[in-house]
């Protein structure tokens, strides 16, 4: 049942991670700018909403993690126990 559970959450959050990676601005040449997003613009909002996005994705990223550690421990523990 917790597996379900982390694998769901795993999903989840791997989704959103993509989407709050893909939401950030690129700080400079490389790929970013390849795809358009070395063009400045007034739209990309303020430093209040930059710093929300990163704690965000930080959050994010640690549950994400959360979740890979819980199902190694998980499936070691279903190894140790099934033989």
């Amino acid at each position: 049942m917790l597996g379900y559970v982390l694998v769901g959450l795993l999903a989840v959050t791997s989704l959103l991670l993509v989407l709050l990676i893909l939401l950030h601005r690129g700080k400079g040449g490389g790929l970013s700018s390849m795809f358009g997003g070395g063009v400045s613009s007034n739209l990309s909002g303020s430093s209040v909403a930059e710093r929300n996005l990163d704690r965000y994705t930080v959050l994010v990223g640690i549950l994400w993690f959360a979740c890979i550690i819980g199902l190694g421990l998980l499936i070691k523990a279903s190894e140790v126990s099934g033989s």
